[in-house]
């Protein structure tokens, strides 16, 4: 079947998960070492996101089992169509799959590996802009039980119409590849797309998830539906959200008492959570050395992953022999063991350097908290990063002190 397909570029086919999917073969279009080849070729493919794809997988798998029935799934920016082609492969109860691209070329690639795959007829493939596709399905009875939006960049031109198109109850999965702007070298930008303020502190790809969740409860808001962040994660270059809708104007007004700022002391780094949408003493000053605080916000204060939710997708991951598995098993491993943890997240390499120390063993960090009866967890967001409800100072006296005879590694 592949000899009879002629793209009009080079291609090769790769295998990803259970499927075998026709795409650009990207060397080709590299001309110079800083090329970003996806975004020079024809149509977007980016191997690197296999692993969001595989959790994308999983995440909509632990989503069936949890409503029991028949899905109907969306992905309006498909590129070759990889991802809903998985959706359809490898989901147990996926009755129907509508993947849709605005580059033409892309749209015929998907079709072939619609085809190549033996799903046409589960898979649909559409050539619309994104936003006119998730409009035609905004009425009652036509609506998604599942979007995926996966753009190159950010998913907030499309948060309006994605949450018209799913119902009641439908699982929402978001990627934001614009770190820039989101960990606050681009506030502008955050401001203008996420409608927060982002800083650039050593845990700011936690904000980056919180603001993105943040901008999401608000645009749910205004189409009186409310929304429970069940799933996210920050991998490479890209962060990832998952959440549940309810519709109902007092489940929207429930969901908005999750947002709030977080203030954040570059002197000490100390910092702390403020609950509310409305005006707080933005020259309030740090409680720990009087120092004036900074601030991120609003963003989402609640939880980012929910408990169950995440030991579903581990339960999944057993029974699949994805590439990336080992991995993957680390990842949701982190990801549950914090899901009860504080707001943000103290790396220790930061601390020490800070101090003038040498860099201590995490690990050992963690253990001494715990030894002296405090909550400690590791995180998925840095490898030296600790959540913890030991203060700031509490936590700068024990490398301080403790330093010499325990924390050597």
């Amino acid at each position: 079947m592949e000899e009879n397909f002629e793209a009009g570029f080079p291609t090769e086919v790769v295998k990803e998960g259970e499927v075998r999917v026709l795409v650009p073969k990207l060397e080709a279009f590299v001309k110079s070492p800083s090329d970003y080849a996806p975004s020079k070729a024809p149509v977007f493919y980016n191997p690197v996101m296999e692993l969001n794809r595989d959790v994308a997988v999983l995440a909509l798998q632990a989503y069936q089992r949890m409503v029991d029935r028949e899905l109907s799934v969306c992905e309006p920016l498909a590129g070759c169509g990889v991802r809903g082609i998985r959706f359809a492969k490898e989901v147990v109860g996926v009755e129907k799959v509508v993947v849709n691209d605005i580059n033409g070329k892309a749209v015929q690639l998907a079709k072939y590996n619609v085809e190549l795959n033996g799903l046409g007829g589960k898979v649909v493939v559409q050539n619309l802009d994104a936003n006119f596709l998730l409009g035609s399905y905004a009425a009652p009875r036509k609506r998604f039980d599942a979007i995926d939006i996966d753009p190159f960049g950010s998913p907030a031109p499309y948060l309006d119409s994605a949450l018209r198109a799913l119902r009641d109850g439908g699982l929402l999965s978001l990627t934001a590849t614009d770190l820039a702007s989101l960990c606050g070298v681009y506030p502008k930008a955050c401001r203008r797309k996420y409608g927060g303020k982002p800083l650039r502190t050593e845990y700011c790809h936690e904000l980056a998830v919180r603001l993105l969740a943040g901008c999401l409860a608000t645009s749910a808001a205004k189409h009186d539906i409310g929304v429970k962040i069940v799933f996210s994660h920050s991998t490479d270059h890209y962060i990832r959200v998952y959440a549940t809708t309810e519709y109902g104007a007092k489940k929207a007004d429930k969901t908005l008492e999750n947002m709030g700022y977080v203030m954040h002391c570059f002197k000490c780094l100390h910092r702390e959570p403020v609950k509310g949408f409305y005006l707080f003493d933005v020259s309030k000053k740090c409680s720990a050395c009087q120092a004036k605080m900074d601030f991120a916000g609003p963003l989402w204060i609640g939880k980012i992953v929910d408990k169950e939710f995440c030991k579903l997708m581990e339960e999944e991951l057993v029974r699949r022999s994805f590439r990336l598995k080992g991995r993957i098993e680390k990842i949701l491993k982190l990801i549950e063991s914090e899901a009860e943890a504080p707001i943000t997240y103290y790396t220790i390499n930061k601390l020490c350097s800070m101090l003038g120390l040498p860099v201590a063993s995490v690990k050992k960090v963690l253990r001494i908290l715990k030894r002296s009866g405090y909550s400690a967890f590791l995180t998925h967001f840095n490898s030296q990063g600790i959540k913890t409800n030991a203060s700031n100072l509490a936590l700068q006296t024990f490398l301080l002190y403790k330093q010499k005879s325990q924390l050597k590694s």
